[in-house]
Order: C-alpha cells, then structure tokens, then sequence
C-alpha cells in the first residue's frame, strides 16, 4: 500500500462514527467530571468488556480534534475531557482532584494582550484556578468539630 493511500485509510478511519467513538462520546458526556482516559475507559468497559485501552484513547483523540470533546491539560496531572466544548475556565481542587467548570466570561482578548508585545502566535488559552472545593471544604469543617476538636 502506497504512502497516499495509507494516509487516506487512516484519515477514513478517523472521519467515520463508529460505535466505539459513539460509547466515547457518551461516557465523557454521562460522567459530567472532567474525566481523565482512565475513567472514560472504565465507565465504557462497564457497559462493553471487550474494548481496549488503546481504542478509548484514539477515540478520544478523535473527538478531540473533532471539536467534539475538549481537553482540558492539569499542571501535573492527567488531561481530563469535557463535553462543553465552548470556552471555558476550570478549578481544581487540590484535596479530591476534581475539577468543576467556573462561572466567568471566557477573556478572548487575553490572547491578543500576550500576542501582540512577545510576538507568540497564540491559539488559544486555558485557565485552571487551584484551590480547595465546598464539599472538601464542609468535610474538613465537620472533621474540626468531632470529638477530639471538642476535648
């Protein structure tokens, strides 16, 4: 097989909906977490044991560079994946690891503002707030006032 015809095998295999890239797609959608490619394999595994690793992976490249799915890249630690492709910011937590959407005008200009006086070509940014969640937050407040915090 020529270098030609390779490349558009592949690129057949990349545009077409297959029922694994669909099982993908609804996993990343149904877990509503940001979820790392562990968890997304876990959740599609569940339902169809017989799917690989190496298949949820690829599939959420796909989708990734479909637009389909955004990945979200944490300083030190796993890409995660949200269904919300419009853009966004993120907060992490740094007790549980999770990471919520936040509420805040997405700053377009931004990239303009590091563009234009450093001489990057910017295609875009991604802002992750680090900090500590409400729920991780409510059980550090309920572990102060067990008893050893009462003695």
């Amino acid at each position: 097989m020529g270098k030609q015809a390779a490349c558009a095998e592949k690129d057949t295999k990349a545009s077409r909906n297959t029922i694994q890239r669909g099982l993908v797609f609804e996993a990343v959608k149904e877990l509503h977490n940001h979820p790392t490619s562990s968890e997304v394999y876990d959740v599609v595994a569940r339902k169809h044991p017989s799917i690989s690793r190496a298949t949820v992976y690829r599939n959420l490249d796909v989708l990734t560079g479909k637009g389909q799915v955004s990945r979200v890249d944490i300083l030190h630690g796993a890409a995660r994946y949200d269904a919300n492709t419009m853009p966004h910011y993120h907060a992490k937590c740094r007790q549980c690891e999770r990471v919520f959407d936040v509420d805040l005008p997405y700053q377009a200009g931004l990239e303009a503002e590091v563009e234009k006086p450093r001489g990057f070509v910017i295609e875009g940014h991604q802002i992750v707030f680090q900090g500590v969640c409400p729920g991780c937050q409510s059980q550090a407040e309920g572990m102060a006032v067990g008893p050893a915090a009462q003695a």
